[in-house]
């Protein structure tokens, strides 16, 4: 069995936490410190096709549900609390409606658990566009990135991946091979089969449409213990845009 890579840090009751699409890990490694902090074991998760995980032509929230549970089975983790950002949770979500005996709290990150157009095409195909033959330092990648994605920000939330394959030659940690192709499945809505009872913290940024008023009827569908928080003054990536207030948010929920 292929096991997720992870960084775990702190001492206590397990957390998991789920980046989004193209992310890693490491996007969460402050908010991962403070949790540490509360008397968490807070394992932060690279998921399939990102960060150091393996990379599969296999991509869709099942499969990552199961590596989750594979990962828990192999670190001896019998219940967790899990905290999810946009594909991470619905990772997150697919894990909890999937098994539920495993999941003893659910934080869910500007994501509802239904269908996504596809809306990422820009920056795959700025990525497509990176020519590691000819860039050779994060500044030429960014120059290069900056021709098609004027979002400051989102250059460098991509450029997190940049790393070195080999001496000279530079690289990205994700399997832009496989992911390109499937969109599809990024925006795919949970295969709930279960309803996860257990209490649920959905939240969004303020600035976001990822969760709509209209949204709350089919989250309860799946989630019937859920509510529905706003984090002021956040877009999509609210736990980067105002971390005090989500981790203040996902502590109280955490301690209830």
């Amino acid at each position: 069995m292929n096991l997720l890579h992870s960084k775990i840090v702190g001492e206590g009751r397990p957390l998991l936490i789920l980046h989004g699409f193209l992310g890693m890990s490491d996007n969460w490694k402050t908010l991962g410190n403070r949790y540490a902090e509360n008397n968490l074991e807070v394992h932060l998760i690279d998921q399939r096709n990102h960060g150091r995980s393996f990379h599969s032509e296999d991509f869709d929230y099942e499969f990552m549900a199961d590596d989750v549970r594979g990962y828990m089975n192999h670190h001896h983790i019998t219940e967790a609390l899990v905290i999810g950002h946009s594909m991470g949770g619905k990772t997150a979500m697919q894990l909890a409606t999937s098994y539920p005996d495993q999941v003893a709290k659910l934080v869910v990150a500007d994501i509802a658990p239904k269908y996504y157009p596809p809306h990422h095409q820009e920056i795959i195909n700025a990525l497509l566009s990176l020519n590691f033959n000819e860039i050779h330092s994060r500044g030429e990648a960014d120059k290069a990135l900056s021709k098609h994605l004027s979002d400051f920000g989102i250059r460098q939330f991509l450029l997190k991946n940049l790393y070195w394959k080999a001496p000279g030659v530079l690289g990205l940690r994700f399997n832009l091979e496989v992911l390109q192709h499937k969109m599809e499945e990024i925006g795919e809505s949970i295969a709930a089969t279960s309803v996860f009872e257990k209490p649920t913290l959905f939240l969004r940024g303020d600035r976001s449409e990822y969760i709509t008023p209209m949204d709350e009827a089919t989250i309860k569908k799946n989630f019937p213990n859920a509510a529905v928080e706003t984090i002021a003054n956040a877009g999509h990536w609210l736990h980067a845009e105002n971390p005090n207030q989500f981790f203040e948010k996902t502590m109280a929920f955490i301690n209830q």
